[in-house]
């Protein structure tokens, strides 16, 4: 019942390695698929969004001796050679993995304090992989219990009080370039969450003029009424660049959508009006070489270091508290953990004590001949009544008493101790 974690996030890698170790839905998929057909994993969930790449997974043996497949693994999944890849993977294991992803789910590991957005992409990326089958009793258990620390330090610390996103970042980055949007137009690319939350910061600032393009029109015609907003159609980019100074992509995509000739066909029609592009998604959605071009400003989410801190000095007095909630949640499970693979402790003790009391008995009852059969069978009966007396009391207080599984730390101490010659459970 091990737990690995193998990933890498903003702190770790740059864009450019993030972007080629990010995971659509159905590379996720394949991901899990082959690591358990490996044998690598047994159970397996990858969370994948704009700042990281983690798998999370439940190895057959040690996790610490499956943790270099898993970033071998990595490597050739993704084509990045294993130098390259390696400098910016980290590897947590049980209690740190646990504590880990808790923290993610708070918020406290992301880009901005107590991010917005990070909570549903946890909860997305669990439902996704538990409707695959990747999932199993220790990563369930694991997840439901990260949703739950993420709900609680929102709703009892500071840090849920008017929550910091990346769409809120990056259109206050675009007011430090252009002031107040009420004179400004804009366009977003894409129509899911991150897309509606740009929508709603730029309509709460008063934009002039808003339009939305999408590969789905009908989600593009959705998102834009509620706003208020145009539909311009997939691909369109002579009409959707004639006007907006501000435009915002993030859509799920391999490859960029924006490529440096559509922006410099549009700054020609444009006569070079100044062109603010912030990129949101990972993979990138607008081509680096973009950003040469005159007057025409490209920000991914790297670019939002300023706001970042201001962010993290207004919100840092809120850590301590949110982590309380994290050790709280933290010792939980590991008390959980800690009963289940105790009881299963408990059933390979008792299945070597009969095995003991079988082969005792019947060393000891050849010289025993005065004995009849009727005397054999209760010494017999006898013996099993001891080992059950033995070993029924503590797995029913085991399964019972909350506080005794919390003081209970070391299983694979005592699973050597009394199985040491035999195989584990």
């Amino acid at each position: 019942m091990e737990i690995v974690l193998v990933g890498l996030n903003h702190r770790t890698a740059s864009v450019e390695v993030r972007e080629r170790v990010s995971f659509t839905n159905e590379q996720a998929r394949r991901a899990a698929d082959e690591l358990r057909s490996r044998g690598i994993l047994e159970e397996t969930l990858v969370l994948s969004t704009c700042n990281r790449s983690e798998v999370y997974g439940v190895p057959p043996e040690s996790s610490h001796e499956c943790a270099p497949g898993l970033s071998s693994f990595l490597s050739e999944f993704h084509a990045v050679r294993p130098d390259v890849l390696s400098v910016s993977l980290y590897h947590h294991y049980d209690r740190e993995a646990v504590r880990h992803l808790f923290r993610v789910s708070a918020g406290l590991d992301s880009m901005l304090l107590g991010e917005a957005e990070i909570l549903g992409q946890v909860r997305e990326a669990y439902r996704f992989a538990h409707e695959q089958g990747a999932t199993g009793p220790v990563l369930n258990r694991l997840f439901q219990g990260a949703l739950e620390v993420g709900k609680r330090v929102r709703s009892e610390t500071e840090l849920g009080t008017r929550p910091m996103s990346v769409a809120a970042a990056g259109v206050k980055l675009a007011e430090r370039i252009f002031g107040k949007m009420n004179e400004r137009e804009a366009l977003v690319v894409g129509a899911g969450t991150i897309s509606e939350q740009v929508v709603s910061q730029l309509r709460d600032r008063g934009i002039a003029h808003l339009s939305v393009m999408n590969r789905s029109r009908d989600r593009a015609e959705e998102l834009a009424k509620q706003f208020e907003g145009k539909v311009v159609g997939w691909g369109e980019w002579d009409t959707a660049l004639q006007s907006p100074d501000v435009v915002v992509s993030s859509v799920s995509a391999e490859e960029p959508v924006l490529r440096r000739e559509i922006v410099e066909s549009a700054m020609a029609a444009r006569q070079n009006r100044a062109l603010f592009l912030m990129d949101l998604g990972m993979p990138r959605n607008i081509e680096a070489s973009v950003a040469k071009l005159y007057n025409v400003y490209v920000y991914t989410m790297d670019d939002l270091s300023d706001i970042v801190q201001q962010n993290r000095n207004a919100r840092e007095s809120e850590i301590p508290r949110a982590d309380g909630i994290v050790e709280e949640h933290v010792g939980k499970f590991l008390s959980w953990q800690a009963s289940v693979e105790l009881v299963g402790l408990v059933e390979a003790l008792r299945a070597r004590m009969r095995e003991e009391r079988a082969a005792f008995i019947r060393a000891r009852m050849e010289s025993m001949n005065h004995l009849s059969e009727a005397d054999r069978a209760r010494v017999e009966g006898l013996m099993d009544e001891m080992l059950e007396k033995l070993l029924l009391k503590p797995a029913e207080q085991l399964r019972g008493e909350k506080e005794l599984r919390r003081k209970i730390h070391n299983v694979e101490a005592l699973r050597d101790l009394f199985l040491s010659n035999r195989e584990k459970p």
